[in-house]
């Protein structure tokens, strides 16, 4: 096998990288306020009306910190994403690791190349969460939606091309309650030129993401 010089590109990937900006995303929650009751004298209806008023509170914040990312996809995701990665993956610093944490697998298997990263970002609240996932949303436009990735998934895929080098990266943003899961997965072949398909860039990405929101899901 002979070893070919990487694309500026590809080569500033191989170098540690800056943790995503940090902030968080989840559903603004909280039951409707109890009705006045409309039973006349009967004022045994009224205790029944009280549990409701502590839940309202509740659930504004769901997680405290952020689970460690380099545990969160399983091995065996690690193996088909990345061929030939060190499957403990690779922590890169964080400037808050109890909000922001972040774990990197990357390999280049005779021509192919690819790079995973997963990210865990935890916000003050459930409100600031939602309000960052749906800015990324608005910035990342051109995806569409994934049902069933916790309270909220988004995935797109997007094709760049440098010195005739083609790489083909896909994100999925994951919200859950008021935490973000980050997740970057993008691959080039050396040989050809070409990157790899959409199909198999965005499948490899949301595998990735459905195993980091399980991990954070048990960690809560």
């Amino acid at each position: 096998m002979r070893s070919l010089p990487l694309p500026l590109a590809l080569t500033a990937r191989l170098t540690p990288v800056a943790v995503l900006a940090c902030a968080g995303w989840a559903l603004s929650s909280g039951p409707a306020a109890p009705s006045t009751a409309d039973h006349g004298p009967d004022r045994q209806q009224t205790p029944t009306q009280a549990p409701s008023a502590p839940s309202s509170a509740a659930a504004s914040k769901s997680y405290t910190a952020a689970p460690a990312p380099c545990a969160s996809v399983p091995v065996a995701t690690v193996k088909s994403l990345v061929p030939g990665a060190k499957t403990a993956g690779k922590e890169i610093p964080s400037t808050d690791a109890k909000l922001r944490r972040t774990c990197s697998w990357n390999a280049l298997q005779g021509y192919d190349y690819r790079w995973l990263d997963v990210s865990f970002e935890v916000a003050a609240s459930d409100q600031e969460a939602k309000k960052e996932y749906d800015q990324r949303v608005t910035e990342k436009s051109g995806g569409g939606a994934v049902p069933g990735l916790g309270d909220a998934g988004y995935s797109v895929v997007n094709l760049t091309t440098q010195d005739k080098q083609q790489t083909r990266e896909g994100v999925v943003l994951a919200r859950v309650s008021n935490a973000l899961v980050v997740v970057t997965y993008n691959g080039s072949d050396f040989e050809t030129k070409k990157a790899p398909s959409t199909d198999e860039i965005n499948k490899g990405a949301i595998k990735a993401a459905k195993g980091a929101v399980a991990a954070l899901a048990s960690a809560g």
